[in-house]
């Protein structure tokens, strides 16, 4: 297992932490890159390969990085909330003018105030917004709407729960995580593991506390279903079209048309 320190000449590896967080992700979702390759097939499919980009709930951004690889010539806002996935992605991307980070909450009713831009080409996020609940989520995806341009898309990587059909899903939970146990015995840190090395950063150290104090210690949201999902995008959203473009035994990508 890999233990990141800070360095005494360049300050904190940034590229390490956020490799850790990816590997750290990984664990819990192998499928991880599958989605993101599909979301940025999307993106150009429909809007072309220099988009705008908003990265919803961006965290460390993830992806925003394979953004920018796929498509030097793109731009992206970064926004979140947590102060200890931030201090990555700024320090990660330092010195990058085409990516701007912007620290807003995304249930404060004025947090689009606070984008540099009026407009987006794609809004995309994954694996983040199960943190909120269906009311408030709904909320987002109107504000969403207001967002992005005509022609433009939104795209959400999570987990969409289909409660029709219970034996499958216990099946594929049960598979999932007893391959994620024998990861785990080889090495791979969970999320607890995770975050408990980036308390002992010396820099992480201050961010990551505040970070509890915001959040607590995991999601209290919901995970509806596609269905849901697509049909709020076009009822509340405006979307003109909205299905899933991905699917996994447990997650899956919306995407919404604008």
């Amino acid at each position: 297992m890999e233990v990141l320190v800070a360095e005494t000449v360049t300050g904190t590896d940034w590229r390490a932490w956020q490799e850790s967080w990816d590997r750290q992700q990984e664990w819990y979702m192998p499928d991880r890159e599958e989605r993101f390759r599909v979301m940025l097939d999307m993106v150009e499919a429909l809007v072309g390969p220099e988009p705008r980009v908003l990265d919803l709930a961006c965290g460390t951004g993830s992806i925003t990085d394979r953004l920018l690889k796929r498509f030097p010539r793109a731009t992206s806002t970064g926004v979140d909330l947590d102060p200890a996935l931030l201090a990555i992605a700024e320090g990660y991307f330092a010195g990058d003018e085409r990516v701007t980070f912007v620290t807003a909450d995304l249930k404060d009713p004025q947090w689009t105030d606070a984008l540099p831009y009026e407009s987006y080409d794609a809004v995309l996020t994954a694996t983040a917004l199960h943190w909120l609940h269906s009311e408030p989520l709904t909320t987002l995806y109107g504000q969403i709407g207001g967002l992005v341009r005509d022609g433009g898309v939104f795209m959400n990587a999570d987990h969409m729960k289909d409660e029709r059909t219970p034996r499958i899903n216990e099946a594929e939970r049960a598979h999932r995580h007893a391959q994620m146990d024998r990861a785990k015995a080889a090495g791979a840190l969970d999320w607890a593991e995770w975050w408990e090395l980036a308390a002992k950063d010396p820099v992480l150290a201050e961010p990551t506390a505040k970070r509890f104090e915001i959040y607590g210690e995991h999601a209290d949201g919901e995970t509806p279903s596609i269905e849901w999902h697509a049909r709020t995008l076009r009822e509340t959203g405006g979307f003109g079209e909205a299905r899933a473009v991905w699917t996994s035994p447990s997650d899956s990508l919306v995407l919404g048309l604008k």
